[in-house]
């Protein structure tokens, strides 16, 4: 039976193999010198969660999406199961439990909600996508471990654009794959060697342009809705628009870029050619505080969810 007491990242990651070791390595966490709380153009709002794996409980919760009508989906990683929540937090239903069968997740990290209510969740140790519908019955599932087309290494967080094609992560291949709704392939982007280590995070703009946190390098690429590359910015540090492992993107309705600066513990918003605006966050427990936060979601309003990886909690800010 698993422990449920506090564990380190580099501890908690490493048991996902590939994945956690080539991305979620130890990362120092810096006393950031410009992280303030949460910034008066992002209030906090609201959080919910708690270690453990009870209904509404979190364990290491990673991925996140909200769909038309405010519902919260988090992929709830070390408890192998999808949560679904209201938009205030309150507990609605789960599914997923450990294991390799249709029914069953291991380690699942991303999470994506379509417009017509299907759940998409990326089954990251089993290298393959399943698809629920809304009541959480699985459709279909595809991929399956290996570097050919439409096959995965660890997926990871996934994203959909404005066809309703899925996006996903394909972290251990080093590349971003896209799929349609039926699961068959659509195509790539990064594939080029040495364009993308490790990438984690994937959003997609109005236009179909799509945002990758090229993790490794410490940086943001956007690529056009074929793949072509069009723009990258970024570097290792604690400055303004400089990245320590980002990881979760999403983007506004004014194409605007959030990225979920994990190690650096804040959230950093970009213009969409990669200018920097505005941040928040900082190291800590306390409300609008992160512990190496992971995953982003924005509704309709453009209001904030993140995952708080180390603190075991969704936190919900304004836009």
């Amino acid at each position: 039976m698993k422990s449920f007491g506090r564990r380190t990242r580099a501890a908690s990651r490493s048991e996902f193999g590939m994945v956690l070791i080539l991305v979620l390595l130890v990362v120092a966490c810096p006393a950031f010198p410009e992280g303030k709380g949460p910034s008066p153009s992002h209030p906090f709002l609201a959080q919910w969660g708690g270690s453990g794996p009870g209904k509404g409980q979190l364990w290491n919760p990673y991925g996140i999406a909200v769909d038309a009508h405010e519902k919260v989906y988090v992929a709830d990683c070390a408890n192998d199961r999808i949560e679904v929540f209201d938009s205030d937090g309150s507990y609605v239903t789960q599914w997923g439990t450990k294991g390799g069968g249709r029914e069953q997740l291991h380690h699942a990290l991303g999470v994506a909600v379509d417009s017509q209510g299907s759940v998409y969740v990326a089954d990251t140790l089993n290298s393959r996508i399943k698809k629920y519908d809304p009541t959480g019955n699985v459709e279909a599932l595809w991929g399956g471990q290996g570097s050919g087309k439409g096959e995965l290494f660890n997926p990871v967080l996934l994203a959909l654009d404005p066809q309703g094609a899925l996006v996903v992560a394909d972290c251990s291949n080093n590349r971003i794959e896209k799929f349609k709704a039926d699961g068959s392939f659509a195509g790539l982007a990064g594939e080029e060697s040495g364009r993308l280590s490790s990438p984690i995070g994937v959003a997609v703009d109005a236009k179909g342009n799509i945002y990758v946190a090229d993790t490794n390098h410490n940086r943001i690429e956007k690529f056009s809705p074929s793949g072509g590359f069009l723009a990258q910015w970024g570097k290792p540090g604690v400055g303004k628009g400089e990245f320590d492992t980002p990881e979760g993107l999403a983007v506004d309705g004014r194409g605007l870029v959030y990225v979920v600066d994990s190690g650096n513990n804040r959230i950093q918003v970009f213009t969409p050619a990669g200018g920097y605006l505005d941040q928040w966050g900082r190291l800590g427990k306390g409300e609008g505080q992160f512990n190496e936060p992971a995953g982003i979601a924005l509704d309709g309003r453009g209001t904030a969810f993140v995952t708080d990886w180390g603190n075991d909690r969704v936190e919900k800010f304004g836009p």
